[in-house]
C-alpha cells in the first residue's frame, strides 16, 4: 500500500460516497487511474465499501463478551454455531486468558440481559471454562459499526444458534424481543 492508496482509503473512510472525480483531485491521478487503484484495493481484499450503522442513534445497546474455551474444538463449535447470528457485530480470536472476544448488539437493556444468560447466549455454549460480560457505556473515536443487518431476515422458525424463542420465559414475559432471524421477532433490527 503506497501513499496514493492511503489517500484513497482515508477519503473513503471520511466519506464513503466520495466520487471518483473528487478522489482523482485528492490523488492527482486521472479518474481512470483512480478507478483502477480503487478496484485493485477492493479486489485484493484491502478495503470493502459498505454502510456502517451508529447503534446509539438507533437506541441499540452494545456489550463485550469474553470467553475462555476448553479446547480448539469447543472454540470452533462456538464459531460455527454463531456464524449467522445478527447480534454478533464482530468476534475475535485472541491469545491470552480469554480465547474469544465478541462485540454484540441488542435492542433493549432487557434483551441484552437475556442474551447474556439464556440458551441463545455465547456464554451458554459447551466447552466454556469462564466468561465475562461487559455492557458498553460509551463508544469513542467513531460511533459507526458494521452491524450485520442483512442477517435479520425474520423468516426462520428456529434461530441460527438452534434455539427457539417461543418457549423462553424471558421472551414470554416480553423481557426479550427474540432473535432477528425468526418469525417471532418483536424488535427493530
Amino acid at each position: 500500500m503506497d501513499e496514493i492508496d492511503k489517500k484513497i482509503i482515508a477519503q473513503l473512510q471520511a466519506d464513503g460516497r466520495t466520487s471518483l472525480e473528487n478522489l482523482s483531485k485528492i490523488t492527482g491521478f486521472t479518474s481512470m487511474g483512480t478507478k483502477k487503484r480503487l478496484e485493485k484495493l477492493i479486489k485484493n481484499g484491502t478495503i470493502k465499501i459498505s454502510a456502517l450503522i451508529n447503534p446509539s442513534a438507533l437506541g441499540l445497546h452494545l456489550a463485550i463478551v469474553m470467553l475462555e474455551m476448553e479446547s480448539a474444538e469447543a472454540m470452533q463449535d462456538v464459531l460455527v454455531r454463531f456464524e449467522e447470528c445478527p447480534r454478533i457485530v464482530q468476534i475475535f480470536k485472541t491469545i491470552g486468558g480469554y480465547n474469544l472476544m465478541a462485540l454484540i448488539v441488542a435492542e433493549t437493556r432487557e434483551t441484552l440481559e437475556s442474551i447474556s444468560m439464556e440458551k441463545c447466549s455465547l456464554r451458554c455454549s459447551k466447552g466454556i471454562r469462564r466468561s465475562e460480560f461487559y455492557p458498553v457505556s460509551d463508544t469513542y473515536f467513531s460511533p459507526f459499526l458494521q452491524i450485520r443487518e442483512n442477517l435479520a431476515n425474520k423468516e426462520k422458525k428456529v434461530a441460527p444458534c438452534n434455539v427457539e424463542c417461543d418457549p423462553c420465559n424471558r421472551y414470554e414475559l416480553k423481557k426479550c424481543v427474540g432473535c432477528p432471524t425468526t418469525e417471532n421477532y418483536r424488535g427493530t433490527l
